[in-house]
């Protein structure tokens, strides 16, 4: 199961997903409470192993101020969340970086990854952000084809439940390794990694 811990924004926070087994690490560079500057996402993956991918996370902004912080960041990923077109995924292929699209599973219902050029497809909850658990098994009675990711309402203590439901490809968390708005908690991201990768 591939597992990406989004949000990140400390240190100690990078260290305890990488040690955890994260596939994947998330940094926002768009408006949130979670939001952090390129340049500090820079020095945190520094000392990110290469098989981990770390993805800088946008809504909305345009084109040219994606290409820029991606840049400035050194990440090796892009995710663009929200109602982006698929002419936003090809205006950034000149990257050459893996390309995320995440969106609701409500807007993209009967979706499948690669419809938008992308390389990696995450469905969050109809109300993304919000946090809270929603019926994961829609999307396991028409799972989309590719590599897709299961987002919304996940914590350590549903993660195994969800994926049983949904079958997804991966798993995406950030509120459900916080303990309060934009602060994570390593031992929670440690207990999130462990019960995804769980047999």
């Amino acid at each position: 199961m591939f597992v990406k811990i989004c949000g990140l924004s400390t240190a100690v926070d990078v260290a305890a997903a990488v040690a955890a087994g994260a596939d994947a690490l998330g940094f926002v560079l768009t408006e949130s409470p979670r939001r952090v500057e390129p340049g500090l996402v820079r020095e945190l993956v520094a000392a990110v192993p290469e098989e981990v991918l770390t993805v800088a996370v946008f809504r909305e902004e345009p084109a040219a101020y994606v290409r820029a912080a991606v840049r400035a960041a050194g990440v090796r990923a892009v995710q663009l969340h929200g109602n982006h077109p698929a002419g936003a995924f090809a205006e950034l292929a000149d990257l050459g970086l893996p390309l995320v699209r995440a969106t609701s599973a409500a807007k993209a219902a009967g979706a499948d990854c690669g419809d938008f050029g992308e390389d990696l497809l995450l469905l969050d909850a109809p109300v993304p952000g919000a946090g809270e658990p929603w019926d994961w098994a829609e999307l396991g009675a028409r799972p989309p084809a590719g590599k897709w990711l299961l987002a919304g309402g996940l914590s350590p203590a549903n993660v195994r439940e969800a994926i049983v439901a949904a079958n997804p490809w991966g798993v995406d968390v950030s509120s459900g390794v916080e303990v309060r708005r934009g602060v994570k908690d390593p031992d929670l991201i440690t207990e999130f990694v462990r019960a995804a990768k769980a047999r």
